[in-house]
């Protein structure tokens, strides 16, 4: 598919108002600029849910845009060099080699890897439903599976759909309990906050509580009322003990959800066998303390248990989820103010595509070829991938194409993957980097830059703290020789798709209507047919077909003829609102000349009931003790009455100034002491003979990586501490800074992909037990013990 060809503007300085879309905070930007030069890069304080803040991240966009490291032309792989090569070369040899793995081995002899930054493109995330369809596999894989998937999994058990998530009500939170959690690095997840600590802040100026369990003392942690430390893994132990506890006390009151939730009682017989005393020698926490913190949660009046990426990536990753859940459930404050609550977004996907197992969400419906773990989603842990690369047989991986990841740093068993990757018959990335992942690749497809293109908040809108909807045009057009993520995914898609001459003249039709239309004229669409848009007549159709676009449909021809009917670029059919009113969540009307003509966003008004039109379960009840967590429940207590475990344990950790492994190469970002170094506990330096700053080796199951210890009282006995992303020692890429300033070692180089969550197939990368030595090779002085 053909780009249009722009030129770059040559106007006078300007200011540009954006989303930073390099997490999931939304924070608003001002940036200054002229022609394609950025002069800076401010918080908006005019933004609605911001109000001017930011992190070093979103400073460091400009650099992210004049990286010259940053590719620009389609890479082919020749012998041991790379050559730039046309797009419509790319294109065609793309699906050529593809397609000839395809005819070969079979439809699931290809596979896609999809990375986080996927959530944070527009674009992208509006045509990979259709791209995905076109791959024909059921091999698909995404970092999901290496981090919220246990959220999402207890939603589809409890709500009947994996993306109705609970979120925190914190700017009306009288108490706010969070486990495994550190939103003063991370700015927030599942919980789209703008200023997340400065909304924690706010509860506790205004009389509230906040506290935090977690085996680190981390950044969050100095900002709270009180802080536990709490053994890696054992958060579902606490729960189920807070729980039961509510039960005994005769604390249990859903208020308004009894009358439309089952297995109140199921759930409390269940969790007979958690007693605080049994919680207390796994998770190092008092019984005494375990019984006060659940009186308190229950008498709050106002709270909120907020779990994250710590209580999702360990081996009961989908109890302690469901435990959390139903915390919340059973003290009243699910879907009432100040506790955790569903979005009104404006564009609903979840409403929009209830019907879809691709958005909805589904369970086992088919298991991998080796290990046999569970579908989710329409997805398989990203556990197997390797495995199912390397395993010769009937439905062995033999091609792949990965869309933004870099799963050698981001995945278990790192070093596993990369002789993985280094035998498939052919790859392709879609990336704008030539990385520790993309370097196996035999053509890598660079995107526009990412300042190049449109942002509005599709999926964490879905998750933000209030109603909020926001619009980014691109800064200045993207260049005449680039290609948009989902333009490339649309022309991979269009030629993939096809099964004979019928669907081709389909599968084109969509291509060229979607491109016609772009991204602005689908977002249009989405926001007239959500709740606070109109749709006038005649776009009836047109709004319904986007539930196949979103479902992955795309090969039906009532999609891609009701597309093709609409006029290009069909904006602006109802009166826009007068540039800079506010806006009325109560009068319908939005769409995108509305958001066009407010810049810092509108406002849609806080968090509301939803409670229980938003179910999609048969009988809109909540399930409260599903049948698939009950019966994993057993395998919790039989850990519980199990022998207390030895030896060290490693957890991951990540900093306010990176994000996964792909904001290394930034030098703004990475400059200044090493982050890459190992916390230990003073005990347990002194009982592998090592002092601070001394060079040593942790090892796995699986490897062992060498980093600088780190000695500190801010990490539990018993526990080390690495960071997650690091690793840019490799050769054959071009990561100029990453590779020279902050190389550090992969996490992921010892981190096992054997062991996962069995319910939900998560990785269980915390907690893995691992041993020390000092780097010259002597032995510790004394056995390592908790």
């Amino acid at each position: 598919m053909s780009a249009a060809r722009v030129t770059a503007p040559a106007g006078a300085p300007g200011l540009h108002h954006r989303t930073c879309h390099l997490c999931e905070a939304l924070c608003g930007l001002s940036i200054a600029h002229g022609g394609r030069r950025i002069l800076s890069i401010r918080g908006d304080p005019d933004d609605v849910l911001s109000r001017g803040h930011i992190c070093p991240k979103a400073v460091a966009l400009q650099d992210l845009q004049e990286d010259p490291d940053r590719l620009r032309r389609p890479l082919k792989r020749s012998g041991g060099t790379w050559v730039e090569i046309g797009w419509d070369q790319a294109f065609d040899e793309a699906s050529r080699g593809l397609q000839d793995v395809r005819a070969r081995h079979g439809d699931d002899a290809l596979a896609s890897y999809t990375g986080n930054p996927t959530a944070h493109n527009t674009g992208a995330l509006l045509v990979l439903a259709p791209f995905l369809a076109a791959m024909r596999t059921r091999n698909r894989y995404s970092a999901r599976s290496i981090d919220q998937l246990p959220n999402m999994f207890v939603n589809l058990q409890m709500f009947g759909s994996a993306a109705l998530f609970p979120v925190p009500d914190l700017d009306r939170c009288e108490l706010l309990l969070m486990i495994g959690a550190n939103p003063a690095a991370s700015k927030g997840s599942i919980g789209s906050a703008g200023d997340f600590m400065a909304r924690i802040a706010a509860i506790r100026a205004r009389g509230g509580r906040v506290y935090l369990l977690d085996p680190r003392r981390t950044e969050t942690a100095a900002k709270v009322d009180r802080h536990w430390f709490i053994a890696p893994g054992s958060d579902v132990f606490l729960l189920a003990a807070m729980i039961r506890t509510l039960f005994d006390e005769g604390r249990v009151h859903p208020g308004r959800l009894a009358g439309f939730t089952d297995g109140v009682e199921t759930l409390g017989a269940a969790l007979s066998g958690f007693t605080p005393e049994a919680a207390s020698t796994v998770t190092g926490i008092a019984a005494a303390e375990i019984r006060s913190l659940a009186r308190e949660f229950a008498g709050a009046g106002r709270a909120i248990c907020y779990g994250r990426i710590g209580s999702c990536l360990q081996d009961f990753g989908g109890l302690t989820n469901w435990l959390i859940t139903a915390l919340n459930l059973l003290t009243g404050n699910l879907d009432r103010e100040g506790g955790v609550m569903f979005t009104h977004p404006a564009i609903d996907i979840v409403g929009m595509a209830a019907a879809s197992a691709f958005t909805r969400g589904s369970y086992d419906r088919y298991r991998s070829r080796v290990r046999g773990l569970p579908e989710f989603m329409g997805e398989l842990p990203v556990a197997v991938l390797a495995e199912e690369m390397l395993t010769p047989g009937p439905g062995q991986i033999r091609g792949l194409v990965t869309l933004a990841g870099n799963p050698v740093l981001s995945t278990p068993d790192g070093r596993r993957m990369e002789r993985a990757l280094a035998g498939l018959e052919f790859m392709v990335s879609i990336d704008p980097y030539l990385n520790e992942t993309t370097r196996h690749a035999h053509l890598i497809l660079p995107p526009a830059g990412p300042l190049e293109r449109e942002h509005y908040g599709l999926a964490f809108n879905a998750v933000a703290v209030r109603n909020v909807a926001k619009y980014s045009p691109p800064l200045w057009p993207a260049a005449s020789d680039s290609r948009q993520d989902w333009q490339i995914l649309l022309a991979l898609a269009a030629r993939l798709g096809p099964r004979n001459a019928v669907e081709r003249a389909g599968w084109r039709l969509l291509a060229a209507a979607i491109g016609r239309l772009g991204v602005d004229g689908l977002l249009d669409l989405l926001l007239r047919a959500g709740p606070y848009g109109r749709l006038p007549g005649g776009l009836e159709a047109a709004a319904d077909v986007l539930r196949d676009l979103l479902a992955g449909n795309a090969g039906g021809g009532r999609l891609a003829r009701v597309l093709a009917a609409l006029p290009a670029r069909r904006i602006g059919l109802l009166p826009a609102l007068r540039a800079q009113a506010p806006f009325s969540a109560t009068r319908r009307g939005l769409d995108l000349a509305t958001l066009k003509a407010h810049p810092h966003g509108v406002d849609l008004g806080p968090l509301r009931p939803g409670l229980p039109e938003k179910l999609c379960t048969p009988k809109r009840h909540i399930r409260l003790a599903p049948p698939l967590l009950l019966a994993d429940l057993p395998r919790a207590l039989a850990r519980l009455g199990g022998p207390p475990p030895g030896g060290l344990v490693l957890i991951g950790r990540r900093h306010l100034r990176s994000n996964n492994s792909w904001m290394h190469n930034a030098r703004r970002l990475v400059k200044g002491p090493a982050r890459c170094t190992l916390l230990l506990h003073p005990r347990d330096a002194a009982a592998a003979g090592l002092v601070q700053g001394q060079m040593t080796r942790v090892e796995s199951a699986v490897g062992s990586i060498e980093l600088p210890a780190e000695i500190t009282p801010d990490i539990m006995p018993g526990v080390v501490c690495a960071p997650h992303g690091y690793g840019h020692h490799r050769p054959g890429t071009r990561l100029t800074v990453a590779s020279r300033l902050s190389p550090g070692v992969s996490l992921n180089d010892i981190t096992d992909a054997l062991r996962v969550d069995p319910l939900t197939g998560v990785a269980a990368v915390n907690a893995l037990p691992v041993r020390l030595y000092p780097s010259d090779g002597t032995a510790p002085r004394a056995a390592i013990t908790t």
